[in-house]
């Protein structure tokens, strides 16, 4: 499949974008199919670290597990998912703009299907996520520049 792709600047440092992104707890507060996550074990945010996340799709909510591939502070992060039905693999990079005070982010989001996830992920997944990752991105723009 193609991976769906938005980009947005945002008034924050690399580094405040980058730090609020990766970190997992604050999915729910910008991502509308976000119902929780957060990582499993104690250990801070590195590759290799499982995240265990529930989203809303549809009128489902379904359980995924990603793990960190790549995690280089503040510049990108790939997250790929390891089980479920539907395995989101998710790309972001920020690029500073002007004297480094104000960043441009960009998402990549793709999915590998198994099961009813080659059901849903096309039919309800991503024209869901065609809608809501331009919202995610405003709302996240909004919470970060206030």
């Amino acid at each position: 499949m193609t991976a769906i792709k938005e980009s947005i600047d945002i008034a924050r440092r690399p580094e405040d974008v980058f730090a609020y992104v990766t970190d997992p707890s604050h999915l729910p507060e910008w991502q509308a199919s976000a119902v929780s996550a957060h990582t499993m074990g104690d250990a801070p945010l590195t590759v290799g670290s499982k995240i265990q996340t529930v989203r809303r799709v549809g009128r489902r909510e379904i359980p995924m597990t990603m793990e960190v591939t790549e995690l280089d502070p503040p510049r990108r992060w790939h997250f790929h998912g390891i089980d479920g039905p539907i395995r989101g693999d998710v790309t972001g990079t920020i690029e500073p703009l002007g004297n480094g005070e104000r960043s441009r982010m960009t998402f990549s989001v793709d999915f590998e299907t198994h099961g009813i996830g080659k059901v849903i992920a096309p039919l309800v997944l991503r024209p869901q996520l065609r809608k809501e990752l331009p919202r995610n991105e405003e709302k996240l723009k909004a919470l970060l520049e206030a």
